[in-house]
């Protein structure tokens, strides 16, 4: 009798060490790729996000448990063109973990996937500000490159797993029609907006307007990553004014009192967009835009 509990036990223990362990570790910059990441890969992949959605994704502090969670991934997604530059080689170089740097098989750069914006045609230098070379990397705020996003991503994952592929593939398919139907959703909320004017207080609502049909009049920041003078608030004042913005939108992460001035000033609403979903507390990429999507409803 002890030895068949004791079988038993070891079955169980063993039963919970396989549940537990997934075929691919994956590590995500941004809780945003986090989210879309575990989506396609389910149960065959666990997922950790470097950044945080209460920070700003360009200025992540790159500390040791953060490398050793990049020294154990199979796999690590990337926003790219340059949004991670100023943290994540410092995290990879002492993850030292040839397979997830730049050219491993297990490197993944999602903008390759996206039809890009803000693509500079000019010399940049610093002087112009925070100017991305290769184009604006805020693509996810777009659920249409999301989708290729989403491709791109189970593309890598049948490569480095094949074993699996069946399974990532179904992830991607049944992730697409939940997109394709809340993408619908979305539009219908927010079809008001589409030929109006906004202001965004940085270079990163590009995507979402492009998506949405509306235009950009300018941003609260004169270059991007430099704050406004008074000198460039009644600039931006003026335009407001002159094309009737209504609606200022800004990440939580940015001050919010020159953008607040401007609202009030212009009669216009300020709406705190969310940087990711709250992907360490369970959240999806769809909580994430049905949230984004609920706050510029009720400002409309």
């Amino acid at each position: 009798m002890r030895s068949v509990l004791v079988a038993a036990l070891v079955a169980l223990l063993l039963g919970i060490s396989a549940v537990a362990r997934a075929d691919l570790k994956v590590v995500a910059t941004t809780p945003d790729l986090a989210a879309v990441a575990s989506e396609v890969g389910g149960k065959h992949v666990s997922v950790i996000t470097l950044a945080l959605p209460t920070q700003d994704p360009h200025f992540v502090d790159a500390r040791p448990h953060l490398a050793l969670d990049l020294a154990r991934a199979d796999m690590l997604v990337a926003v790219g063109l340059e949004l991670e530059i100023g943290w994540l080689p410092t995290l990879q170089s002492g993850a030292r973990n040839g397979k997830i740097n730049k050219g491993g098989r297990g490197y993944l750069e999602c903008a390759q996937f996206v039809s890009l914006l803000d693509v500079p045609h000019e010399r940049i230098d610093r002087s112009m500000g925070d100017i991305h070379p290769g184009g604006n990397p805020h693509y996810m705020f777009d659920p249409r490159r999301v989708a290729k996003v989403a491709a791109g991503i189970s593309t890598r994952m049948v490569e480095l797993d094949p074993s699996n592929a069946v399974a990532y593939k179904t992830g991607l398919d049944h992730f697409l029609v939940k997109l394709e139907a809340s993408r619908q959703r979305w539009e219908q909320a927010l079809s008001s907006l589409r030929g109006k004017h906004i202001v965004s207080y940085h270079r990163s609502l590009t995507y979402f307007a492009d998506w949405l049909g509306c235009s950009i009049s300018a941003e609260v920041e004169p270059k991007p990553g430099i704050p406004p003078s008074p000198h460039d608030l009644t600039i931006i004042l003026g335009i407001m004014k002159s094309q009737a913005v209504k609606l200022v939108l800004q990440e939580e992460w940015y001050p919010g009192s020159a953008s607040q001035m401007l609202a009030e000033h212009a009669g216009a609403k300020l709406v705190r967009v969310p940087g990711g979903p709250d992907y360490n507390h369970g959240k999806s990429y769809f909580d994430f835009m049905d949230t984004l999507v609920m706050r510029v409803k009720a400002a409309l």
